[in-house]
């Protein structure tokens, strides 16, 4: 039996040898082990007394268990002292996500009321029966059009005639819930709630039918240039306040014009660019003054088209629009990519001749632009969406975005694992849009036994409600009994390797992420120690 059992573990330590947190568990101190095995403790706890199945039921939820469904689950999940200990956790980069889904829906509105030329209106009368499934509609009016309507929900108002929008939030129906209920109704037609995806939306065609709505409601409020400086601050705030201190984000350049302060659609992309960069340096230099200076490292821009409706002629404009703006700002724009629901749009293949001809131009100009390709956000299996994969890499791409169906293919994972392309994994992303039913569903795990370099990433927080990255990670820590505390920071580590930093940029990334590290560790074992060591 003795003999057996050496050779249980033998493979089990083969078996594990490729996981990209090898190397953590390897070089890690005395005060790493010891929190690791706190939070170890901790989860295999609340395993029991929170998900387990004599732990209390969770309202709306017919079964619990750990890694259950995100929006179900969240209220739950942040009075966990799991979550306490991964909401204090240096979380390195972001590197996915989509601007214009990345401020929470009530801060959003907060920030429009602020604005005489935002307007709203409604396509149809709202009463107790309309108003469920009735969208509102936003848009930021030339002085011109501004209307003295006095309500969305008066007699004598007619469908589709724009209000002032902090009138129509003032003078709300009362029967319809007042100025409350008004954001009530803004917060549910710009996010996804357990009901439309466990329920009404549980196939990926009807949820992103859902998800995609959201944006268009967004799209009158995030496209209005004079919010943006406030909008990237507060991404910027929350990103850094859940420990981030890297972000390159998809900004959606398939607009070539915000719009500006007239109403009109006349702001070009540079000037977006100038307000990012301003931002993030008043930003730094606000943090410095606070002695936070090492919480922000910066961000970055990946320029993004979106699939929908485009021809190769488009997509020509867009990286041409890209090369230019790389040349004004070399230190923002860091990537290029096309987005949108993968399964019913254009596969990457149909536009591999523009893309050949991005590659020489940048050669004639020596600039250097990756690809960094969404491919497989798909359940598909030899779909052109599943198929994207083969051409994100004959492309060259730096790194994928989501690749849920990258466990599929062990040539490209081992592609993957050589080059070190990381993957861009969004976990709840990747469940509120019915990829997968659970956590414990998911094929992060597969990819990550198979040494394949992997980020974590909230993709469109506004929408899912997981603003930051803790709910992703807490995720992840709560489904794997490999899984550790060591394994969260060998993948928040590595996203600050994956990403688009110059070699002294990534330098000083990692020092300061080891540093907050290790007082994250002194905090565990203080905190923790003395109730769940040995």
């Amino acid at each position: 039996m003795e003999e057996y059992l050496r050779e249980r573990e033998r493979l089990i330590a083969e078996d594990r040898s490729r996981r990209v947190d090898a190397s953590a568990f390897g070089s890690a101190g005395d005060e790493e082990r010891k929190a690791d095995e706190i939070v170890r403790r901790i989860r295999t706890e609340e395993n029991e007394i929170v998900w387990g199945p004599d732990a209390p039921p969770i309202p709306g939820s017919m079964h619990v268990f750990p890694g259950m469904e995100f929006l179900t689950a969240r209220e739950t999940i942040v009075k966990t002292k799991l979550f306490q200990v991964v909401s204090k956790m240096p979380k390195g980069a972001l590197l996915h996500s989509h601007l214009d889904a990345t401020v929470n829906a009530r801060v959003l509105l907060r920030i429009a009321l602020k604005h005489r030329s935002i307007h709203v209106r409604s396509s149809v009368l709202l009463t107790e029966d309309t108003l469920p499934a009735a969208l509102p509609e936003f848009s930021p009016l030339p002085k011109v059009e501004w209307t003295e309507l006095a309500s969305l929900t008066n007699s004598v108002y007619e469908p589709g005639q724009w209000v002032p929008l902090a009138k129509a939030r003032e003078t709300f129906d009362p029967s319809l819930g007042g100025p409350e209920g008004f954001d009530e109704w803004v917060v549910r037609a710009l996010t996804i709630n357990p009901s439309e995806a466990y329920v009404t939306h549980n196939t990926t065609a009807k949820i992103w039918a859902k998800f995609g709505t959201t944006f268009a409601v967004a799209r009158g409020l995030t496209r209005y240039f004079p919010i943006f400086a406030e909008y990237v601050r507060e991404f910027f705030l929350a990103s850094i306040e859940d420990g981030i201190s890297y972000i390159e984000t998809r900004i959606p350049f398939w607009y070539k014009y915000m719009i500006g302060e007239d109403g009109k659609e006349n702001v070009p992309h540079r000037e977006c660019l100038l307000v990012y960069d301003r931002v993030i340096n008043e930003l730094k230099q606000e943090l410095a003054a606070q002695g936070r200076g090492d919480e922000f490292v910066g961000s970055k821009i990946i320029y993004s088209g979106l699939k929908k409706d485009l021809t190769c002629e488009d997509l020509d404009w867009f990286l041409e629009d890209c090369i230019a703006l790389k040349q004004e700002f070399p230190h923002l724009i860091c990537g290029f990519d096309l987005v949108g629901h993968e399964d019913p749009l254009p596969p990457i293949v149909n536009f591999v001749e523009p893309f050949q001809r991005f590659v020489a131009r940048q050669k004639e100009l020596g600039i250097d632009i990756p690809f960094i390709f969404h491919a497989g956000e798909t359940l598909g299996d030899g779909t052109a969406a599943d198929m994207n994969l083969y051409d994100a890499i004959l492309l060259g791409t730096k790194r994928i975005g989501h690749g849920f169906s990258l466990a599929k293919h062990p040539k490209i994972m081992d592609i993957c694992r050589e080059k070190g392309i990381a993957i861009e994994m969004c976990p709840i992303s990747n469940e509120i849009l019915r990829l997968t039913g659970s956590m414990p569903m998911h094929p992060l795990p597969i990819l990550l036994n198979h040494g394949v370099p992997i980020t974590l990433n909230s993709d469109d927080p506004s929408a899912f409600g997981n603003m930051g990255l803790s709910f992703d990670f807490f995720q992840v820590l709560i489904t794997s009994e490999v899984t550790g505390l060591l394994t969260a920071k060998a993948i928040a580590r590595d996203s600050l390797q994956y990403a688009c930093l110059s070699e002294q940029e990534q330098g000083e990334a990692l020092a300061l992420f080891d540093k907050r590290w290790a007082t994250f560790i002194q905090w565990i074992n203080h905190t923790f120690g003395s109730e769940f060591s040995q």
